[in-house]
Formats: structure tokens, sequence, C-alpha cells
């Protein structure tokens, strides 16, 4: 008897266009790919509803899960979403933080839980760069656009010494920004107050660009946001499973590269951005050629600042290491 179909649940980004559409699959293995609005839907489907054999999983939600007595997945280093993250601090303009060391003593909104991927990035660069470390503020969870409850399908953790609270019934942290019940907001998505174009909010980084242009250069790191997981008896149970997922989602991943390579000949005539190729050229100068690596030896540097950001934020019980993170036989990527 032929192996079941898998169930993949994964975001529709540039990195896995092809395997959403189907111009790449995994050898030898057949599966179906669902997909979501929201990366916390896969998510919460993923951990609550096992759902999924393969699954786009937050890089916290995983490393959370390993304090476990007996951890239900296991990794494979592809990264399909990864975002440098000085663009998502949002302040209130009437708040008097012009610069990172004024959040000491602010009120700062986080969507979610406290500790999502990107909150743990950007506490972990302004603590690093900036000396501003999260038990000096407050913080206030919520929902970014409407009122919603703190994630139901990971554990809710912070040290003793973080003030963490909920965001009153009814309230959003996008209103709560807007109208300076909370001093400054961290998102992964931008506010709906922001886009709106509210002139009582603005970001921290106002030339964001800049400055994470000039972070990259200095530390080398890209950061990551999510990796992709299958549980463990699974791969236990099929040998040769976990390196044909990875290397499918590495084919993906290279797939889109090239489109981009590809429409530098044409300008990017495929996408409606003007001067997405000037971008695409300002780009290749910063970048590697591979800019947007998998496996474990080009990102060990960003992982391990991750993971030491996990702990120190009081997200783990203990230094977590990259190999407690992956399958053992793709170690060697």
């Amino acid at each position: 008897m032929s192996d079941p179909t898998l169930r993949v649940g994964t975001m529709p980004y540039d990195t896995t266009e092809a395997l959403v559409d189907g111009s790449v699959t995994f050898d030898g293995v057949q599966a179906t790919v669902a997909t979501a609005d929201l990366a916390s839907d896969i998510f919460r489907r993923t951990v609550i509803g096992r759902e999924f054999d393969v699954s786009e999983l937050g890089l916290t939600v995983h490393a959370r899960m390993l304090d476990a007595d007996e951890p239900p997945f296991v990794a494979i280093p592809a990264f399909p979403a990864r975002v440098f993250r000085h663009s998502c601090v949002f302040v209130n303009t009437a708040s008097g933080i012009t610069r990172p060391e004024d959040l000491a003593g602010k009120t700062v909104g986080e969507f979610g839980m406290y500790g999502q991927d990107s909150g743990i990035w950007v506490k972990g660069i302004l603590s690093d760069d900036h000396g501003v470390t999260p038990s000096q503020c407050r913080w206030v969870i919520g929902g970014l656009d409407r009122p919603m409850a703190p994630f139901d399908f990971v554990p809710q953790r912070h040290p003793a010494d973080v003030h963490v609270e909920h965001a009153p019934p009814g309230r959003s942290l996008s209103e709560m920004l807007e109208s300076g019940e909370i001093d400054a907001l961290v998102s992964s998505n931008v506010p709906r107050c922001v886009m709106d174009g509210s002139p009582d909010v603005a970001r921290l980084f106002p030339d964001y660009e800049s400055v994470e242009r000039d972070y990259y250069r200095r530390t080398g790191i890209f950061p990551i946001m999510h990796t992709v997981v299958l549980p463990r008896a699974l791969v236990a149970e099929r040998p040769g499973l976990a390196r044909a997922v990875y290397d499918g989602y590495l084919a993906a991943k290279n797939a889109g590269m090239d489109r981009y390579r590809r429409g530098r000949k044409i300008y990017q005539v495929g996408t409606m951005l003007p001067w997405a190729n000037a971008l695409f050229e300002r780009d290749t100068d910063l970048f590697p050629a591979d800019w947007w690596p998998y496996g474990l030896a080009a990102n060990r540097t960003t992982l391990d600042t991750f993971l030491r950001y996990h702990f120190e934020q009081g997200l783990s019980a203990r230094r977590l290491t990259c190999e407690e993170l992956f399958v053992p036989e793709l170690l060697d990527t």
C-alpha cells in the first residue's frame, strides 16, 4: 500500500508559490497544500487541531514547545518567512518617544502574545543596540485591528519582572495606539491607523530601510520568523521524508529567486511596483547570491541570536541549541 497523501499547511509567499501551484512537488510523495489569510491560523490548526503533516510554524511556537516532556514537532531548516523588524515599531506622536531609549518606562502593545517572533527580534535588538530591556516597559497584549484574546495555541510565558496585561475588552491595539492609551506598538503587520495615515502615529525608525540595511551590514543577520515542522512520530515512521520535504521547500524557494533573477532582464515587468528592478539591484549589491538561504550552516548565527533572545526574554526554560530544533539528518545542510 502506498503512503498516504501529506497534508501541508503554508502561507502563499514567493518562497512557497511553487509548492502552492504544484510546479514543485516533494519527490516521491503525494501532497495537498492548504493556505490561510493569517499565518497564526496555520499555527493554531497545526498545534491544536493537528491538521497538517507538514506545516509552517512560528519559530517561537516551535521553540516553546520544546520545553514539553515529549515535544510533538521537529523542524527542517527551511525558513519561508523572514523580515527585518526595525520597521515594525510604531509610536504615538504625543508619547515623547523620538528615539529607542525613550521606550523605557512606556506602555507598549504587542500583537497576539508576549514574545511573538517579530517582538522577540525587536526586544533583542533594542536591548543589544540601545540598552532598553523588556522589564523597563509595560506590555499590553491584544488584537491588532480588532479586539482579540491572546493566542490560545502556545504557552503564554513571561518573566516575573516583566509587566504584561491584556488589552481591555472591545479595544484593538491600533485604536489604543492612535488614542494614546498605549505609547508604542510592536506588530508583525502594519496597524490600520498607520495604513489610514493617522497623524497621531509614526514609526520609531522613520528611515527604517537605511537602519535595517546598516543592521545587516553590521551583523549579517536577516531575521527569521517561521520554520517548517513535521510530527516527530511521522518522521520516525517514514525515513527519508524529512529530506524530501526539505528538498521540496528548497526547490520552491529557489524557483522564487530565479523569477526575480529572470525578471531583472525585463525590468521586473511582472510586478506592478515601479522601480522594483532598482530595488533588486540595490539588494544584489548588499546580499550574497543566495540572499534567502535555507540549511543550518548559513543560518546558524541568525538562529543562535534568536535562541539567545528567546532565553534572555524568559520564553524558554533553558538556552536552546540549533541541534535541538531540527531533524538530525538535516544538520549537515
